[in-house]
């Protein structure tokens, strides 16, 4: 799958990405919205892939079994209506009209277009933005079984939704098309524990969310802070447990370019676009970060940044 750049007003708003997709595998891309309609938008070839788009309306006028009906006819499947139901859960409420649906679950029904699809390659824009828990779990079943066949890429804004539904994810922003590192095991974080105690020089920062170990590369991260004896590190507007502390962080990233601009706050001095003097003795950094972040900066740290940067 190939996506052509695009430039915004002579700068690159978005880079030529190849994606190598395969079968049982679910990838995301976790963009903004215009980035995702520009991504959808270049998939033209409608023999090939299947676009489900968010907020896609749906005949709300039927029950669910006269749709699933209507999607086995125009499609010409040759399975029968009760079958599926059974399949998609769907067999208490067969009978309900899909108007008459929770949110959640009129939502998953419209998203059971994607089993029916023929073409090879489905591409889901935001499709776990509405569904409640249990209709989650359900359609990612679903979609774990279509990756048998099929491939499948799902665009979406929320690192959440990303994290539970695809194998492989990537990260698409002004800085450009990343994938974030991703290990599912408790043997995988204490291996990167005793690489960090063997002396290897740190290239990564563990963090956690949802049970899942989640790698970033210094450059990524925004500012770290402490809350309430919890520490976070915030990469692109979202936040992620570490389980060090924030001397050793200050510590490990110094030579990454990182300052420890607060009792509670270390930031990434790449992303610093402003000073800003409140009072006399009362100063804030602000970073640029895609979203108008602002951190304080010690009234006693700030002889030590202008040395930094040579101000």
């Amino acid at each position: 799958m190939q996506f052509q750049s695009v430039y915004n007003d002579g700068e690159l708003f978005l880079p030529k990405i190849e994606l190598k997709m395969a079968c049982n595998q679910l990838l995301g891309i976790i963009t903004d919205l215009r980035r995702k309609r520009i991504l959808m938008n270049q998939l033209r070839d409608r023999s090939q892939y299947y676009i489900f788009r968010a907020q896609q309306n749906e005949y709300i006028h039927l029950t669910v079994e006269e749709l699933i009906t209507f999607l086995i006819n125009v499609t010409e499947r040759n399975e029968r209506a009760a079958l599926l139901l059974d399949y998609f859960a769907l067999k208490e409420d067969r009978k309900v009209k899909i108007k008459n649906l929770s949110p959640s679950k009129r939502m998953y029904v419209t998203l059971l277009r994607v089993y029916f699809a023929h073409q090879p390659t489905l591409v889901l824009e935001e499709p776990y933005f509405y569904l409640e828990e249990q209709d989650r779990r359900q359609f990612k079943r679903i979609l774990d079984d279509l990756s048998k066949e099929k491939q499948i890429l799902i665009l979406t804004s929320n690192f959440e939704d990303a994290l539970i539904s695809c194998d492989v994810i990537y990260r698409l922003n002004e800085l450009g098309f990343h994938p974030l590192d991703i290990q599912d095991s408790e043997e995988d974080q204490q291996e990167a524990q005793q690489q960090d105690s063997a002396n290897i020089t740190l290239q990564k920062i563990y963090t956690k969310r949802n049970g899942k170990v989640i790698l970033f590369n210094p450059p990524e991260i925004d500012f770290i802070e402490s809350v309430e004896g919890s520490i976070l590190v915030h990469v692109d507007g979202e936040n992620y447990d570490c389980a060090l502390t924030l001397t050793e962080l200050e510590q490990r990233l110094a030579s990454f370019g990182f300052f420890r601009c607060h009792r509670s706050y270390i930031v990434n001095l790449q992303k610093v676009r402003e000073i800003i003097t409140w009072t006399k003795n009362s100063y804030s950094l602000r970073l640029h970060t895609g979203k108008d972040t602002v951190v304080p900066l010690s009234r006693t740290k700030l002889q030590d940044l202008k040395a930094l940067l040579n101000l």
